[in-house]
């Protein structure tokens, strides 16, 4: 067995990206490989998820080969995976793939997430939707709980939006919030959003219901340019319990280029630096929302040894 990470030491930040490694792409590794739903056959299906988990299987080993121990696996994992047009037991008869993926993530130290789309929304006045956002979630979980992994490895999702009543919108989200089945509080927690409910509304609701915050410094800057970073990732790490593991963080810059909010192509030294900073000595877990994925992330990495921080 190699030598754990924890055993070893990693930087004061694990570092990692989301759901596409852009090295493996080129050579055909990805693990959000999908179909269109009028598609959808029993074969297609467990092709497509075996490609998938094989594919994943190669990224958190690529990850860890470059020292990033923190990952956003894609939603597309398993395509469809809460929708009912899906007929096959994909938790059992790939239990065995989902196990093994599980156990190295185990064994590496690997903080691992999820980040349903924007459709996945608690508290949306549509009731429809409120139901397909509880199956979305529902299957996000499931596929955590099939590798074995801890409550530390969570289910984010925006907040929500206000909806022209924002009391109305607060209130819908805490009693939805309740009702959901154990097996999903224990792994949900909410990003502030850029344009919808914002970091003081996070606050508020995990006040009112105990859901972890994590906090999105870009979304912060946008929404909220007034308040502090390293203040309010201090409160938003006060919202983690023991079972939750340590802050998860969002982090990316602004495009020059683009509209307010959007992402950067690549990571800004400067601009980094300054961040980590920010909230040097936290306990945290970063994940680089970057257009250019792996590339940046391991610049950040360099950027965090000059340092001289762990």
């Amino acid at each position: 067995m190699s030598r754990s990470p924890r055993a070893a030491g990693y930087p004061r930040m694990r570092l990692g990206y989301p759901a596409i490694n852009l090295e493996l792409a080129e050579a055909g590794i990805r693990s959000n490989r999908g179909f269109i739903l009028r598609s959808y056959s029993e074969e297609r299906f467990r092709e497509t998820v075996a490609g998938n988990l094989a594919a994943l299987g190669e990224i958190l080993r690529w990850n860890v080969a470059h020292g990033l121990y923190a990952y956003r696996i894609s939603s597309d994992i398993v395509p469809f995976g809460g929708h009912p047009v899906v007929t096959v037991d994909w938790r059992r008869e790939f239990a065995d793939e989902l196990a093994a993926l599980g156990a190295y993530a185990r064994e590496h130290d690997l903080r691992l997430s999820f980040h349903p789309g924007q459709y996945t929304l608690l508290n949306s006045p549509r009731e429809d939707t409120h139901q397909r956002s509880v199956a979305d979630l529902e299957y996000h979980c499931a596929v955590f709980d099939a590798m074995g992994m801890d409550g530390s490895h969570k289910v984010q999702i925006h907040a929500g939006g206000v909806y022209k009543a924002l009391s109305e919108s607060l209130a819908r989200f805490v009693v939805r919030y309740r009702d959901l089945p154990d097996t999903v509080r224990r792994r949900l927690v909410i990003e502030n959003d850029d344009f919808g409910l914002g970091y003081p509304e996070c606050m508020d609701l995990s006040a009112r219901t105990g859901v972890p915050v994590l906090l999105d410094n870009h979304h912060l800057a946008v929404k909220e340019p007034h308040l502090d970073l390293r203040t309010s990732a201090e409160e938003a790490a006060a919202t983690w319990g023991p079972d939750d593991g340590r802050l998860l963080m969002d982090y990316s810059s602004q495009d020059p280029d683009k509209r307010v909010g959007a992402h950067a192509p690549h990571i800004d030294d400067d601009h980094f630096r300054t961040f980590s900073a920010a909230v040097d000595g936290l306990p945290l877990d970063l994940i680089l929302e970057i257009k250019d994925k792996e590339v940046s992330a391991v610049r950040a990495l360099e950027l965090l040894a000059q340092s001289g921080g762990r």
